[in-house]
């Protein structure tokens, strides 16, 4: 998407996209749980939300995809795992697919796009995850809580990708940046697991999203990612 003017401003995201057919998949869950960004937002993993940039004199969107571009040749491709649902609720009311795997990765790789020319801070601590439900009635989140609860899908994340929010309210994957194919596919250390544990014993009895003694929560409330502006998070 190309737009002439030293003021004008862009909406960028930067996310990993959830590949077939599990993002269609995914797609079609939040559709069916009546969620009207279902078809403006695709399915992702957020690494930097929603971000203004400025097309001037500086070429401050040209930067910006060189500093992607040089992320990702330095990064090595890693495994994800996705398993089960949890919840930022109360914080944000967002029910979501958890990562078992791939956690630590998606952080590191967040951090690194998140310097030189594109240094955003975050309103929440970072916590990767794929927005099913997003600000929906209690039965609708509860129902994606429950109905996804057995999801589970695996992949290798083999690029991240640049999206742009369109005057009609539609976010647009732009260009795709692969990451370093030498070498074997990273397992991280499995944290995941205990994470989501720790998560479900914090959140012991919660009385919101699928209250019950293990209803498991996140915990950045930030919901979804790239995505906030149609209210996409």
């Amino acid at each position: 998407m190309t737009i002439e003017g030293e003021n004008h401003c862009r909406t960028i995201g930067v996310a990993l996209p959830i590949p077939e057919p599990y993002g269609s998949e995914l797609q079609d869950w939040r559709r069916s749980f009546g969620d009207p960004l279902a078809d403006a937002i695709p399915s992702h993993i957020t690494l930097v939300p929603p971000t203004e940039i400025k097309d001037g004199s500086d070429h401050h969107y040209v930067q910006v995809q060189e500093h992607l571009a040089a992320v990702a040749a330095s990064f090595p491709r890693f495994r994800v795992h996705l398993r089960g649902t949890a919840t930022f609720m109360p914080v944000s009311p967002v029910v979501f697919v958890a990562l078992a795997e791939g956690i630590s990765a998606c952080e590191r790789l967040s951090m690194a796009i998140r310097t030189g020319p594109l240094p955003v801070e975050l309103s929440f601590p970072y916590h990767p995850h794929v927005t099913v439900a997003h600000y929906l009635p209690d039965e609708a989140m509860r129902n994606a809580f429950k109905t996804l609860a057995g999801y589970e899908a695996v992949f290798d994340a083999i690029a991240f990708s640049l999206y742009e929010h369109g005057a009609d309210g539609f976010w647009r994957r732009e260009r795709d940046f692969h990451l370093a194919p030498d070498g074997d596919v990273l397992a991280e250390r499995r944290g995941g697991e205990r994470r989501l544990e720790a998560a479900r014993r914090l959140t012991s009895g919660h009385p919101g999203v699928g209250a019950r003694p293990d209803a498991p929560s996140g915990g950045d409330g930030g919901g979804d990612r790239p995505g906030a502006r149609s209210r996409p998070e």
